[in-house]
């Protein structure tokens, strides 16, 4: 099947669209002309009030609970989609679990469960999703790594870290052997953004990071979402297998 028309609606999948980040990447593709999908564990009246602002009426928003750590739930997202709006052109992995904690303290089990959902999730759905895009002979995938995935991580837990540098692999994997198919897959590795996740996490030493940081900001969630938009759009068809790295100078390369 050809690639879709310039002027085709494309539908978007973001997992862990709720609130946070991915609530701005929510934003960002639908005032780029996509259909939405806001995907949360618990949608909740957050992903409910989310669509609500993007279109009222729900026909170019709606809004699913996935659980990506289960592979069975990304089949029957898809499968969802594909019932509503007839295909899926892109899906943007932003769903994470993260917390502070020293790499001798956690437990193995809580490390798994880390790795599960994180990258896990991101295999998950790059599998999924990649076979529709496949058959279709289009797609585009956009994935959420983190600096932490690049430096191990310093105001992070060793799970974190390790699953969003696997993240990175995984996107470079997923880009060599779907690029024959007009499909693309990219990574986005931001530092720490302005988001309550990271105030969460950064706490009582949010004013040390901001000092360490040498830009001495935290970054602009909805520029970094611009980017997301910008990557699943169709002129992006020559980028693939990339990490694209927002941190303020943290991490230079």
């Amino acid at each position: 099947m050809a690639a879709p028309l310039p002027d085709t609606i494309q539908t978007a999948v973001v997992t862990g669209g709720a609130r946070g980040f991915g609530a701005a990447v929510c934003r960002a593709l639908h005032k780029e002309g996509f259909r939405v999908i806001i995907t949360d564990i618990d949608p909740g009246k957050d992903a409910a009030a989310l669509a609500s602002e993007l279109d009222l009426a729900g026909e170019t928003c709606m809004t699913a609970t996935l659980d990506v750590s289960d592979a069975e739930n990304w089949q029957y997202l898809l499968d969802e989609c594909i019932e509503r709006y007839g295909s899926v052109e892109v899906l943007v992995n932003n769903a994470a679990r993260t917390e502070a904690q020293s790499a001798l303290e956690i437990a193995p089990a809580r490390f798994n469960e880390i790795m599960a959902t994180n990258a896990g999730g991101t295999f998950a759905g790059c599998q999924v999703f990649g076979r529709h895009f496949k058959e279709r002979e289009y797609g585009r995938i956009v994935n959420l790594a983190s600096l932490a995935g690049q430096n191990g991580g310093t105001a992070t837990g060793a799970h974190y870290a390790a699953s969003k540098g696997a993240i990175l692999t995984l996107t470079k994997v997923f880009a060599r052997d779907l690029a024959p198919f007009g499909i693309t897959c990219n990574a986005i590795a931001p530092g720490p953004m302005d988001t309550p996740m990271v105030r969460a996490v950064l706490g009582d030493n949010l004013d040390k990071a901001l000092a360490n940081i040498p830009t001495g900001s935290l970054g602009d969630p909805a520029f970094v979402a611009e980017m997301v938009a910008m990557l699943c759009s169709q002129r992006s068809a020559f980028v693939t297998g990339a990490c694209w790295d927002v941190n303020g100078g943290l991490y230079m390369r």
